[in-house]
């Protein structure tokens, strides 16, 4: 920098800092209304459960409302205990987090040293990058295959300075899932060194038998791991609910760098209720099933492409640009998420929504098409 020319930092950041990018949410439904002066707004942009919280989940909140004061359990014992009795695993395997995404920085924080290798998918959930970029790791993007993870070629990109490979099962944004076949080949190519994390985030809503977890591998000692949320069937977004099962060493790790509550109380209390509210879930994936069949009949007949999916969102091509269609949409009372982020410029992911509002979305759809 030449001598007199402005300092863009008062204090200099960390190099790593400046390799990220920030994240951009979507607009809440009600600014929606108050910018474009709608009185309805549907929000299919976030895959969250348009159903709602779990109600179990609901009165839990509430009859822990005089509790507030008090510190959250540090250790959740309560929650992991409930979820060593769900999954089989003992309670030191389980780790807590604001979301699964912290738990996704916390592993970056415990594995990934500079120069140290991180494989991934080259279009999938970004915060892997995110993890691994801030540590001074080098992510290795692995191209998908027809919107499926490539895990022939992701176990072929794994190298000595390979540290962690996720894989994100259902793959957002494709919503495309990989297979249990795929997955034991998979892991008898790579080293034992190399933990390999699974982001399970849409797990209950696959429904297929076929579906590669990474669960019983972690149960028979292998080096992997398992992340999960209550974000998305449970319907708890708005309290950041994820947890990770993982081996006992990575756990131990994992608490040296996590916060000493972070989990709030109200999470993890409503999180136990909801874990036990299989009406809901149930209710849950029937809505997404029977609405996803809705959707596929419906782009079909506009000529559009989709992926196949199994979870609650449908990855669609509309063929023209994604943000023009994405503002068109939004003017119209519809929020949904333009693909442009991760480099497809003309893809839309899209929420299944109840069945008024996938209704409401074809109907804003059609008519978008033909103006854009």
């Amino acid at each position: 920098m030449s001598e007199g020319a402005p300092v863009p930092y008062p204090t200099s950041p960390r190099p790593e800092v400046l390799t990220l990018s920030p994240y951009i949410p979507g607009k809440p439904a009600d600014e929606v209304k108050r910018e474009l002066g709608l009185e309805r707004v549907v929000k299919l942009a976030s895959n969250e459960n348009p159903l709602g919280p779990s109600p179990r989940a609901m009165q839990a909140v509430q009859e822990m409302a005089e509790s507030l004061h008090i510190y959250p359990d540090a250790a959740g014992f309560h929650l992991k205990t409930r979820l060593s009795q769900v999954y089989g695993v003992a309670a030191s395997q389980i780790v807590l987090g604001n979301g699964s995404d912290e738990i996704i920085m916390h592993l970056g924080q415990a594995f990934v040293r500079p120069g140290d290798e991180v494989v991934m998918g080259d279009k999938t959930f970004p915060v892997y990058k995110t993890s691994t970029l801030l540590m001074g790791g080098k992510p290795v993007e692995v191209p998908l295959k027809n919107g499926f993870l490539d895990l022939e070629a992701m176990a072929s990109a794994v190298t000595t300075n390979t540290r962690l490979v996720f894989l994100c099962n259902p793959n957002n944004p494709t919503g495309t899932m990989t297979r249990k076949a795929e997955v034991d080949r998979f892991l008898e190519a790579i080293p034992p060194r190399v933990l390999v994390v699974s982001d399970e985030a849409y797990a209950e809503y696959v429904g297929d038998e076929e579906y590669g977890t990474l669960l019983p591998h972690l149960k028979n000692g292998k080096n992997v791991a398992v992340l999960r949320t209550f974000s998305k069937i449970y319907g708890l977004a708005g309290l950041r609910t994820g947890y990770g099962l993982v081996p006992e060493y990575a756990a131990a790790l994992i608490n040296r760098v996590r916060l000493s509550f972070n989990q709030n109380a109200l999470a993890q209390r409503a999180a136990l209720a909801a874990l036990d509210d299989l009406e809901h879930v149930r209710k849950s994936i029937r809505m997404v099933e029977e609405g996803k069949e809705y959707l596929y009949r419906e782009f079909a007949a506009m000529g559009l492409k989709t992926y196949p999916t199994w979870g609650n969102f449908i990855m669609v091509d509309t063929g023209k640009d994604c943000q023009a269609v994405f503002r068109a949409l939004l003017r119209r009372g519809v929020i949904v998420r333009p693909t442009s982020a991760w480099g497809l410029h003309t893809a839309l992911r899209i929420t299944i929504g109840t069945p008024d509002e996938n209704a409401l979305l074809i109907e804003a759809l059609k008519q978008v098409l033909q103006e854009v």
